[in-house]
């Protein structure tokens, strides 16, 4: 990489153009190169892309992304490019973000090889081996999207109620209701009650309210 023996803190810019172009890396044998006239500025443009909060976190989160892009054991430029984009586009706030980003990407191109590996093969054997693999990288993608949406939200999962129905013998709450988790809020003198719920709607509300909080 064109890194001079000493190095300054690159600190990325807090209302960053993400429309604006991000140099490509080129690979050769021995460093990863940044394409653009000057290295310094085209540093600062990676940095403030990959949400890099400094050089040395710059040049880390690249390493391990050339590492993740390999393709038949020698890393990829299309394949690292793509997954700068990919993270670009998530837009990481702070180092937190940074790397779970990162960590997201790769697991996509992990679980996109493990499917192209599922299309070429018709052992049983092996297919319900890649379909595990498969499975478990879909997972842990969800899972780190929710990561990052509560590491956004403060610890807090929203869960938004688009359509309420209640039929006669229920109760419901009238006003905007802001849930998080197990936690209901109201407006004060919002609630009317029609009497108590139906025998089938209370097990509905109780399976509803076990479910909250379940990860996926």
């Amino acid at each position: 990489m064109t890194a001079s023996p000493h190095r300054t803190s690159t600190a990325p810019i807090a209302a960053y153009d993400r429309s604006r172009s991000t140099p490509r890396i080129k690979l050769t044998r021995r460093r990863m190169l940044i394409q653009h006239p000057d290295v310094q500025a085209g540093e600062r443009l990676l940095a403030e892309a990959l949400g890099a909060a400094d050089r040395d976190a710059l040049h880390g989160i690249l390493k391990q992304l050339m590492k993740a892009s390999v393709i038949n054991q020698k890393p990829d430029e299309a394949n690292l490019a793509f997954m700068i984009s990919m993270m670009k586009s998530i837009a990481p706030r702070d180092s937190i973000e940074a790397m779970l980003a990162a960590q997201m990407v790769s697991v996509h191109v992990a679980a996109m090889r493990s499917a192209f590996r599922l299309s070429l093969t018709e052992n049983l054997q092996q297919q319900e081996g890649i379909t595990r693999a498969l499975t478990r990288l879909a997972r842990t993608f969800a899972a780190q999207t929710e990561a990052l949406s509560r590491h956004r939200n403060n610890g807090e999962r929203a869960i938004t109620v688009q359509n309420v129905s209640v039929q006669d013998g229920g109760s419901a709450i009238v006003g905007n209701v802001t849930q998080h988790a197990s936690v209901i809020v109201a407006e004060a003198g919002a609630a009317t009650d029609a009497g108590p719920l139906s025998t089938r709607e209370s097990g509905e509300y109780k399976q509803a309210e076990a479910s909250q909080g379940a990860f996926p």
